[in-house]
């Protein structure tokens, strides 16, 4: 497998529920779930059919909040209330995590060790950060205006800044092959990048006035691209 030498966009569907795509967590092979800035969290088919609505409390523009375990269990922050939230598949509500006296924000579950990472405000403020294939932590910093690359034992890897003048990195994934994509709100495109932080290419599409702000990549390594002013998903292919 290795990157096609265009990116090809093979649907576009509009999410009920959301008025935009601020965050994707994959559920499985064949569900979604997204969120926009309002605290609404959907789940849908990979057509837009909703499956589930849920209603949390805040507005959380900026964070990754969300992700999914495993076992296929839902897990959020409420930063506000200062607990971490889980949703199991019969639907039954935990408060996960209690924190206290800091307030989470951005969360992951890693798929290698099945360890959960929470960023803070101290930490990953309006961060949001996947895992790659190497087991690095790749972090999205709209405020550090960098992505920021560290090993499983927290040491900084690197970090990359952008090309040229003006770089805000938001939403952020990697792939099956390592690559890591990246929004970024300056320019309104997605960067693709080599796991040691080469760049390989820009995604923009084709339509003004189109806002990427969240990408996922799904088991049949489909990109997703979700807008930041509309409730728009877009799906391309852009491995061979």
């Amino acid at each position: 497998m290795s990157l096609s030498a265009s990116v090809t966009k093979v649907r576009e569907f509009n999410v009920p529920g959301v008025d935009r795509v601020f965050h994707i967590s994959l559920h499985q092979s064949e569900r979604l779930w997204i969120s926009d800035g309002g605290g609404n969290i959907v789940q849908t088919d990979l057509h837009g059919n909703v499956i589930q609505k849920i209603k949390t409390s805040g507005t959380c523009i900026w964070e990754g909040y969300h992700t999914v375990t495993e076992d296929r269990d839902l897990i959020f922050t409420d930063k506000g209330n200062k607990v971490v939230i889980r949703i199991t598949q019969n639907n039954k509500i935990t408060d996960f995590i209690k924190t206290g006296y800091w307030s989470p924000l951005s969360i992951h579950s890693s798929h290698i060790n099945e360890d959960l990472l929470v960023g803070d405000e101290e930490g990953w403020r309006r961060a949001k950060s996947p895992e790659n294939i190497n087991g690095d932590i790749c972090t999205s910093d709209f405020d550090k205006e960098a992505v920021v690359v560290v090993y499983k034992s927290g040491q900084h890897r690197f970090s990359y800044t952008g090309r040229g003048s003006g770089f805000r990195p938001f939403g952020i994934c990697t792939d099956v092959l390592g690559h890591i994509l990246v929004c970024d709100h300056y320019t309104n495109t997605v960067h693709l990048l080599d796991q040691d932080s080469q760049f390989l290419s820009y995604y923009s599409h084709d339509n003004k006035g189109i806002l990427p702000r969240s990408v996922c990549v799904d088991d049949e390594n489909n990109l997703y691209v979700g807008q930041g002013n509309t409730n728009k998903l877009t799906v391309h292919m852009y491995l061979k």
